[in-house]
């Protein structure tokens, strides 16, 4: 087995772990679904990628030790818990207003993003997110032996085994908000409140960020 391959009893626990972080609601997943039902298909997987890649860049930074600079500075961390809120706060202003970027119903002349916003949207929901750097310092790490000389091609190697697994759920969650949206699109009351509840869920994740702790 190549030197950058993890015994397969770590590729097993890893998976798990993984899928299970998957499943898990959080602010990326409620925008996968309002993306979708505010756009289309299309939209969905555009902040998809955009979010994976997120999670590329994220895993590149602990392989090659950045990521540790900003969770162990104090000041750093607390600049990105603040980035990360506002962002949030900023999605669900987006989700409520008229003509916003992640309503489910869109008034007449409302502005379609192009892709490259979608995916930018979901590429900035993961980097301004500290739980997810959190994450993959603290978490990622303990699957490999930091005397280990392959542990960085490991630790990139882990990254992509995160994006293959969490692929088939993401997919599976897009899919299911077009057939939701296709259901309830004509519903102008449900469609309101389904905006509201986005706004509350983007919301409560931010206040969630700014309380989480760095190290100390």
């Amino acid at each position: 087995m190549p030197a950058f391959i993890p015994d397969l009893p770590v590729l097993l626990a890893f998976a798990l772990a993984a899928f299970v972080l998957a499943v898990t609601p959080g602010p990326d997943m409620a925008l996968f679904v309002s993306r979708t039902m505010s756009f289309g298909r299309a939209h969905g997987f555009a902040t998809v990628m955009g979010a994976i890649t997120g999670i590329a860049v994220h895993t590149a930074l602990v392989a090659f030790g950045i990521s540790v600079l900003i969770v162990a500075a104090p000041a750093a961390f607390w600049v990105l818990k603040i980035v990360g809120a506002l962002y949030l706060i900023w999605l669900a202003v987006q989700a409520i207003r008229s003509g916003g970027g992640l309503l489910v119903s869109r008034q007449a002349g409302a502005k379609m993003p192009s892709f490259r916003q979608s995916f930018m949207t979901g590429l900035g929901i993961n980097l301004t997110n500290p739980k997810v750097a959190l994450f993959f310092v603290t978490f990622l790490p303990q699957f490999v032996s930091a005397t280990d000389p392959a542990a960085s091609a490991k630790l990139l190697f882990l990254g992509v085994e995160f994006v293959v697994i969490s692929m088939p759920v993401v997919i599976a969650v897009v899919l299911a908000a077009e057939w939701l949206t296709t259901t309830l699109r004509d519903n102008q009351w449900v469609s309101r409140a389904l905006n509201w509840s986005f706004a509350a869920v983007f919301m409560a994740f931010a206040a969630t960020i700014l309380l989480a702790e760095g190290r100390k």
